[in-house]
């Protein structure tokens, strides 16, 4: 929540997020599948009720310094529910990575009991993970799978007339290919997608981006790209 709070006062547009299930079925707030890594406690996130993972310190393992201070490390801060974060920022777009097929069910009943529909769009590598969320009033990102279609696409020249997702979030790079191409973007721009770009946190990389036609540019450092 402080990184949340903190890409808000550097003038961020929107927030992506990631979202896992607890063992009772709740749309928590968190990337990594265990929980060492931010928490320092060895646990699947999958395994532990809500009321358990309220426990953990959520801020404990972060360090800007490699590990030589914990700013955050017994502040209180805790793994949020998507419900949480949601309540929490009421004028704000998010872009929602369902990072487990499970977690579709509860994420959509949370976002029609929020009425957050109109300001999330929901994103996942598992094609599975986004089938409830194919018709109105929810917004897809395209799969995994439909970038590397509308790719391979692009190289062919046999871009398609239309397609079943809203937008496409794509990583600048993936298994050393640049995915964001202009004849990609030009592509996605026909069929209505805008295109965002994940993880750019270079000034210069992110013109060249918007230069080619991107839409959004996920970062690290808003204050950096608003600069």
């Amino acid at each position: 929540m402080p990184a949340f709070r903190l890409a808000v006062e550097q003038g961020a547009d929107a927030i992506e997020l990631d979202v896992r299930l607890t063992a009772d079925r709740v749309p928590v707030v968190l990337h990594d599948a265990r929980l060492d890594r931010t928490t320092g406690r060895r646990a699947l996130v999958r395994e532990l009720g809500l009321t358990a993972l309220s426990e953990f310190d959520a801020g404990a393992m972060f360090t800007s310094d490699r590990g030589r201070t914990h700013p955050f490390r017994g502040a209180g801060i805790r793994i949020p529910t998507l419900q949480e974060v949601i309540r929490a920022f009421p004028e704000l777009c998010f872009l929602v990575e369902l990072k487990e097929v499970d977690a579709q069910g509860p994420v959509r009943q949370v976002l029609l009991e929020e009425q957050a529909t109109d300001r999330c769009v929901l994103a996942s590598e598992h094609h599975a993970a986004l089938e409830v969320f194919r018709h109105p009033p929810f917004a897809v990102a395209a799969s995994g799978r439909e970038i590397g279609l509308l790719y391979r696409a692009t190289l062919l020249r046999r871009v398609p007339d239309s397609v079943s997702y809203q937008t496409l979030s794509v990583p600048e790079r993936h298994r050393g290919l640049r995915i964001p191409t202009r004849r990609f973007v030009a592509a996605a721009r026909r069929l209505g997608c805008p295109v965002h770009v994940w993880t750019i946190n270079d000034p210069g990389s992110a013109r060249r981006l918007w230069q080619d036609g991107a839409t959004g540019i996920v970062t690290n450092h808003p204050d950096r790209m608003r600069a």
